[in-house]
Parts: C-alpha cells; sequence; structure tokens
C-alpha cells in the first residue's frame, strides 16, 4: 500500500494538528510583554478552567461589544483561544485563527527583534 494517491486521502492526525496550534499559541506568547506572558501561561495551566471559562466568556463578550469605548474586538480571539483550552468544539476555530495569523502576519508569530525573547522564561 505505497500508493502516492492513499497518502493524500488520509486524515490528517489531530495530535499534529495540536501541536501546531500550541507551538504558535506559544510564538504568540512570547510576543507579549512579560508580565502579560506570564499571566497568560499562569492561565493556560491545567486546573484554571474554571478561570479561563469566565474571563473567556467576558472577552468574547467584549469583542461583540466592541463598538463601546474601551471594549474591542482584539478580545474575541483572546477569548476563543482561552475557551479552546477546554473546549475541544473550539480548538479547530482557534488552530484556525492561529494560522491565518502566522500567513497574514508572519512577524505577529517572530521572535522580538529587541533580544527580549528568552526562550526559558518559566
Amino acid at each position: 500500500m505505497n500508493d502516492p494517491m492513499m497518502a493524500d486521502t488520509r486524515p490528517r492526525h489531530p495530535l499534529s494538528d495540536e501541536h501546531k496550534r500550541r507551538e504558535r499559541l506559544d510564538r504568540l506568547l512570547r510576543r507579549l510583554p512579560a508580565r502579560g506572558e506570564r499571566a497568560m501561561i499562569w492561565l493556560l495551566q491545567p486546573g484554571r478552567a474554571w478561570l479561563r471559562g469566565i474571563l473567556g466568556c467576558l472577552l468574547i463578550l467584549g469583542g461583540v461589544l466592541s463598538f463601546l469605548p474601551i471594549l474591542g474586538l482584539w478580545m474575541l480571539p483572546l477569548g476563543i483561544i482561552l475557551l479552546a483550552e477546554d473546549v475541544p468544539a473550539l480548538r479547530r476555530l482557534s488552530a484556525r485563527m492561529l494560522e491565518w495569523i502566522e500567513q497574514r502576519h508572519p512577524n505577529w508569530l517572530a521572535p522580538p527583534r529587541d533580544g527580549s525573547c528568552q526562550p526559558d522564561r518559566n
């Protein structure tokens, strides 16, 4: 069964898609200021699902109400990313958003130019 046509029709392994999503998310988080990166890493740890759920829903609501002062559309994808950690149905949407960012704005996922990116800041 080394038919090259069969290789193209096989479904992609979901773990590889999840790995790509997580890698893109990690690269995006490294672009945040150190305080924001630490906060997001803290939020994404297991055991904080209830807090991610509350904040994710509030951020999505704020994104929907982006026409109001102070709130903005930037809140919508952040809320989806937070909820995607615990809601498998949103992981695909999150992966698509991160892939879109990587294609349209590759510099958003690149290491900062000022050299402030430290790989192991845990």
